[in-house]
């Protein structure tokens, strides 16, 4: 099982931050733990938020600090995020001269979104399956993709949109075998030009795409590429250009737009005081210029009592994914 993550777009025409909730955890003898991403109101990541860095308001009562226990757990115990690299190893690749510099680009690619999450590198040219370079790993490994450079291809037609549908797949019993109940996954596609094969209809691609909850990004670069048709395969954002020269500044936009994401995601955990009834749980996450926004949750503290460890492992509830309520303000 998978959560979709749904980013709440508030227009509010001030530079706050826009606090998003994912999943919360509730559970004896007094954990709540809430696992949400924050933005500026602009969408740009805010990371590295320490645990002073947030107030914690139950039923509109600040909660102690010393009494709440409040703590940045490492987000690795609850969630997985997964990124899967899909190079376009075609005739027109392949005998380009540029594989080099395409190799260099998809190695610090790894390397930099590695940090933060599993990577693995698939490669495609005209056969109907994709072709494994690197499984899933993490940073330890996850710099290498010597491979491409070596690769060859054995149909120099382009299998792109039968090649990008074998990745959703391969994605998704990625997700699904995750060992933790958070998933989250992202496909990122580079390609020189367009889909020639045929194995499988634009229609049938895009249809593929609907149908998946995670990001997926293009990498474009190259005189025949259709920039109308990779951004409609791009639905998470696409880094595009007709100079072959520019494949390495295209790779480190997109790596660092996953990069950002990655570091936005916070795992706040805390012993709550109440010990029964319904209460309104508030967090408000602030920066040191003034920046402030809040997500809102309303949990139950029946049958709560002491001897509560705030580093406790969260259980979430993934069949009823909580409704939040966010905001973004200034003070």
């Amino acid at each position: 099982m998978r959560l979709l993550l749904a980013v709440s777009a508030l227009a509010l025409g001030c530079a706050g931050l826009r606090p998003t909730l994912v999943n919360t955890s509730v559970q004896k003898p007094s954990n709540v733990a809430v696992y949400f991403t924050v933005n500026t109101s602009s969408g740009e990541p805010v990371p590295g938020l320490s645990a002073e860095q947030f107030n914690i308001y139950e039923d509109g009562k600040l909660v102690s600090r010393y009494e709440s226990k409040q703590t940045i757990l490492n987000p690795e115990v609850a969630a997985e995020h997964d990124t899967l690299l899909l190079v376009d190893m075609s005739g027109s690749v392949t005998e380009s001269g540029e594989v080099g510099a395409i190799e260099a680009a998809a190695s610090r690619f790894t390397e930099k979104v590695g940090r933060y999450q599993q990577t693995a590198v698939y490669a495609f040219d005209g056969r109907p399956d994709i072709i494994p370079i690197r499984g899933f790993s993490s940073s330890s490994a996850a710099g290498s993709v010597g491979s491409l450079s070596h690769f060859k291809s054995r149909d120099p037609s382009t299998n792109l949109n039968g090649a990008i549908v074998a990745a959703i797949r391969v994605l998704e019993k990625q997700l699904e075998k995750a060992p933790v109940p958070l998933r989250f996954g992202t496909l990122v596609v580079f390609t020189d030009g367009t889909d020639h094969a045929q194995r499988v209809t634009h229609g049938d691609l895009m249809q593929a795409l609907d149908q998946v909850n995670f990001s997926v990004f293009v990498i474009g670069v190259g005189a025949e590429i259709d920039e109308r048709e990779l951004r409609a395969i791009g639905r998470s954002g696409a880094a595009l250009s007709k100079n072959p020269g520019e494949v390495g500044a295209a790779f480190d936009q997109i790596a660092a737009r996953i990069e950002g994401y990655s570091k936005s995601f916070y795992l706040l955990s805390y012993c709550s005081p109440a010990r029964a009834g319904t209460h309104e749980l508030r967090v408000e996450p602030f920066t040191p210029d003034g920046k402030r926004g809040s997500v809102t949750y309303d949990f139950s503290a029946n049958g709560f009592g002491p001897q509560c460890d705030p580093n406790q492992m969260p259980k979430f509830d993934l069949r009823h994914p909580p409704l939040g309520r966010e905001h973004a303000a200034r003070y």
